[in-house]
């Protein structure tokens, strides 16, 4: 029967129609097939956990363990990793803290408009497999094609990398052991943490998310004192420091084309912010736990990347030879946040921020068998990858999905042999801008549901959550992703920093890889199933809406108008 405002609902004892894969939002009683379970066939600890799961006729869908909590922490903290606590230095030594700063605040207001536009249709259509299917949906099936093949081979070439960096972190301690014993035991625990599914995962970022928060807010306060001169005698911050470091070497370093270098850096580090939508789907109750979870972007960005970077910028130089590596985002001892604790003669600091680097990229990894498996099943159920992965287990794991992803890791013993570093060179470049394709595709799906929602006589009433900054944050979204995609352009068509001239092919291609490889997706996409640009009338905006109960959410509406306007301002915005 038809609910409020169209939206599709179900009551009890009304036939559930099929749906096709997760293209479709399950109502609430076809979602009970997973509570139905035991508890340790749930948690994927019994024999029957890996039989396939039958949801009824044509019903095939993720289950739904993920709670509130797990969303805010995934959001707030689920993506900080080597590219933040490591990658920041070698950024920091091309582009000095000056770039750092304002390079990173742009990603920033980016990536703020980005989550938000994601949010908002999330909530609407929290869609297991996630965001490649709004660009199905609003932009083009072939470009959805693209973004969801895209999206698996970003996480499957980060899974590698980030278990080679888990490796070169332990030998910060232990340089006897070969490299090879730490990645076999770094795979194991990402594989015993995905028996357990969706709650694995969800359980695992809350706890690595938590710890990573805990350890940023103390690094800042150190550093906060170190600044004001009130280290140890024995290390180099017993005297104010202030920003003498960007007056000497100064603020910024080679000009415009470091100013540039550091986008990608940036980039890198926010990879994965996106990841709470995707899990909003496995939510009991995405409409009221991911617009909290959204809002917390806010405080990553401004406080963490920025304030924590801020502090940086004012502690290590961007001369120091110490930030460079032949690896940018392997080496832990380049970490600008592990160097202020050795600096500070602070005893036993640079190894506690080892450690938080450790799990950060141990985190990472997990996320990248997690991603790149829910959007690998997608593809599988709308008829753009095989069959075999629209498998789903008892305990609601993609078992296929996620046995492929892993299999991916097996890459990272690559790095032991002698030609390791080249190989490991060109799979970064796969991974290095794909992100920014799949920000700018949300940006402009989002764009183009408001179109089409607006065409098909619905009000924005109608929409339970909407984006901060709208259509127009959405658009800002995509030109700031379009300048980075420029700048970075100019960096790899230019000489290295220190040369002048034009740089290689191959200098370019290990900086721009990402646009190819979409363009080569898209093509077989068009190829296969001959489909354009959408027009707005063409637009499904109402299957698969989720079931919204607007009784309450007129309720909640009436409570926050009734806010006076700072606290209403407050709770817009946080």
């Amino acid at each position: 029967m038809s609910g409020k405002d169209g939206v599709v609902a179900y009551e009890k004892g009304d036939s559930i129609p099929e749906y096709e894969g997760t293209s479709q939002v399950l109502p609430k009683e076809a979602g009970t097939a997973y509570s139905e379970e035991s508890f340790m066939t749930r948690n994927g600890l019994t024999i029957d956990s890996f039989k396939k799961k039958h949801y009824g006729e044509g019903i095939v869908e993720l289950d739904r363990p993920l709670k509130a909590r797990h969303l805010h922490m995934i959001a707030i903290g689920g993506s900080i990793g080597a590219g933040f606590f490591v990658g920041s230095g070698g950024a920091l030594y091309k582009g000095g803290p000056g770039s750092v700063l304002i390079d990173f605040l742009i990603i920033g207001v980016m990536m703020f408009n980005v989550v938000y536009a994601l949010g908002e249709l999330a909530v609407m259509y929290p869609v297991s497999g996630g965001f490649y299917t709004y660009s199905t949906r609003f932009i083009d099936p072939s470009w959805g094609f693209a973004m969801g093949w895209n999206y698996v081979f970003q996480w499957a070439v980060v899974l590698p990398l980030e278990l080679t960096v888990c490796g070169i972190t332990i030998q910060y301690w232990d340089t006897e052991t070969s490299l090879a014993v730490w990645i076999v035991v770094f795979l194991a625990l990402i594989i015993i943490i995905n028996v357990f599914g969706a709650i694995g995962y969800a359980e695992e970022e809350f706890w690595a998310s938590s710890f990573k928060l805990g350890a940023t807010v103390v690094f800042m306060i150190i550093a906060l004192v170190l600044v004001l001169g009130g280290g140890p005698k024995s290390g180099e911050y017993h005297e104010y420091q202030g920003a003498k470091l960007w007056y000497n070497p100064g603020a910024f370093k080679n000009g415009f084309k470091g100013f540039c270098s550091v986008f990608v850096t940036a980039a890198f580090a926010f990879s994965g912010t996106e990841l709470v939508g995707l899990a909003a789907a496995e939510s009991k109750n995405p409409v009221r736990a991911l617009p909290g979870a959204i809002k917390q972007v806010f405080w990553r960005i401004t406080l963490f990347y920025i304030l924590g970077l801020f502090f940086v910028g004012l502690l290590i130089s961007s001369e120091d030879k110490s930030l460079l590596s032949n690896s940018a985002y392997a080496d832990a001892k380049a970490s600008p946040f592990v160097l202020v604790g050795k600096y500070a003669g602070l005893k036993g600091f640079d190894h506690f921020m080892n450690v938080v680097i450790l799990v950060s990229v141990l985190s990472i990894g997990v996320s990248g068998v997690y991603g790149g498996s829910r959007t690998l099943t997608a593809l599988a159920q709308q008829g753009y990858a095989p069959k075999l992965f629209t498998y789903i287990d008892r305990s609601g794991r993609p078992l296929p999905s996620v046995l492929v992803i892993i299999a991916f890791g097996f890459l990272a013993f690559i790095s032991l042999a002698s030609s390791g570093a080249v190989v490991f060179d060109w799979l970064l470049a796969l991974s290095g801008l794909a992100a920014l394709f799949t920000w700018g595709s949300i940006c402009l799906a989002h764009i183009r549901f408001r179109a089409a929602w607006k065409y098909h006589g619905h009000t924005l009433d109608e929409i339970p959550f909407k984006a901060a900054g709208g259509v127009a944050g959405s658009w800002l979204g995509l030109a700031l992703i379009a300048i980075v995609l420029v700048a970075q352009f100019y960096t790899a068509i230019a000489a290295p920093i220190g040369e002048s001239g034009l740089g290689t092919v191959e200098g370019f291609f290990k900086q721009y890889l990402a646009l190819p490889v979409v363009l080569f997706f898209w093509a077989c996409g068009f190829a296969w199933k001959r489909t354009g640009w959408l027009t707005v009338a063409s637009m499904d905006v109402d299957t698969g809406r989720r079931e919204l109960d607007w009784e309450e959410i007129n309720a909640y509406r009436a409570r926050i108008a009734a806010y006076p306007a700072w606290r209403r301002l407050l709770h817009h915005t946080f």
